[in-house]
């Protein structure tokens, strides 16, 4: 599944400009139900986090939102009020749903949900990478009803954090010297980007679980990752797996 939508979206991979980046990776994907897209570049806030200093904090890259969605009461309040996104960006989260942080169920978030609604928004997909000095890129990929697969989503995220990651490749320097991985280090990646486990990974290596978890560690230190996932998608912008 993920190498059938990297395959669609190789034209956003392969994007000059945040912009082209962006409309293109939709394009790619708005057959897969997609009927919102948000993307961004900006700085982490300095001071305390919250939905207006998020907001305020810019880099608005593309948005495809219906025309009367921007600007309007709906959107002034999950933006400027009511974003429980929050959470995910202090823990530095690099793939979740939107209802992993406001489930539908809860009362609570009714209002948020009522007003995502106004935007064709059933829930959404985030994407996010984590930069030098504070830079962070995201993807927020919004679906009217579908109610996608585990695997589907699964592919969905993994190919666009490689957007994100270009969106920053695309917006800072390139590194002097980029990182030198071990085979074993980028089969034991190329093997996560499939969704294996560690210990489906160790079987199909015949290696211990605690090596491949050793080598994932290190691919990720080197690569600059937060974790596993961003690990992958740092190797997958770099056309390494």
């Amino acid at each position: 599944m993920l190498s059938q939508i990297m395959s669609r979206a190789e034209a956003a991979f392969a994007a000059q400009t945040p912009e082209q980046a962006s409309l293109s990776f939709f394009a790619a994907v708005e057959g897969l139900g997609a009927s919102y897209l948000q993307t961004r570049f900006y700085r982490r806030p300095t001071m305390r986090l919250t939905s207006a200093s998020h907001w305020a904090a810019g880099g608005f890259i593309t948005r495809v939102a219906p025309d009367t969605w921007p600007g309007s009461s709906a959107f002034d309040y999950v933006c400027l009020e009511c974003n429980p996104l929050l959470t995910a960006i202090r823990e530095s989260r690099t793939r979740y749903r939107f209802s992993d942080f406001a489930p539908r169920h809860d009362q609570g978030f009714k209002a948020y949900w009522d007003a995502m609604s106004e935007a064709n928004i059933y829930d959404a997909l985030c994407a996010t990478s984590y930069g030098p000095d504070g830079s962070i890129a995201s993807l927020h990929l919004g679906f009217p009803e579908q109610d996608l697969a585990p695997e589907e989503s699964f592919a969905i995220q993994m190919a666009g954090l490689v957007l994100t990651e270009r969106l920053i490749s695309l917006s800072t320097p390139p590194p002097a010297t980029p990182p030198k991985l071990s085979a074993r280090e980028r089969d034991c990646l190329a093997l996560a980007a499939d969704g294996k486990t560690n210990w489906e990974i160790s079987v199909i290596l015949s290696i211990a679980e605690a090596t491949v978890r050793f080598h994932i560690d290190n691919a990720r230190r080197k690569l600059g990752a937060v974790n596993r996932a961003h690990a992958v998608a740092c190797l997958l912008n770099q056309r390494l797996i």
